[in-house]
């Protein structure tokens, strides 16, 4: 079975997202096995490098398997090629990580670090309504690929 991370700067402070999150994880569940990695945020500085550093080092620590960070920049795809993806890397890899970054991006290690780089938009989300969407496109992946109804 193949073991998705998802590892974000911050963490899910209101009980609505916390039970979205939850409710993907167990529907997840029957498909794959998914952790979820929150980091600390470091606000503690005023340097916005500094942040983006103190933050990567720990991103980069929790990198497993193949590492997809989740920016702007990335490709955007459909949500089937996004399904196609994962089953090509699924048969190479029994782990996947995507990152999500923190409010200032990631540093140009973790960009380095990253082997694919994927972009849901040009538009920029709130932490944890993208972690929520991404939950939902790696759900609706897996359904797709094992022809559940879910996706239409």
């Amino acid at each position: 079975m193949i073991t998705i991370n998802v590892v974000c700067v911050g963490n899910l402070k209101e009980k609505f997202s916390l039970d979205e999150q939850n409710e993907y994880l167990k529907r997840l569940s029957a498909f794959c096995k998914v952790n979820i990695v929150e980091l600390k945020e470091q606000n503690k500085y005023e340097n916005i490098s500094l942040i983006k550093e103190k933050e990567g080092e720990e991103i980069v620590k929790n990198l497993f398997g193949l590492s997809i960070l989740c920016d702007v920049e990335g490709k955007c795809c459909s949500s089937e090629e996004f399904a196609k993806e994962i089953e090509k890397i699924a048969l190479e890899n029994s782990k996947i990580t995507f990152v999500v970054g923190g409010s200032y991006g990631v540093s140009e290690k973790v960009k380095e670090c990253c082997q694919k780089k994927i972009s849901f938009s040009k538009m920029t989300f709130p932490h944890n309504l993208f972690r929520i969407m991404l939950l939902e496109q790696i759900y609706r992946a897996f359904t797709i690929l094992n022809g559940k109804t879910y996706h239409k």
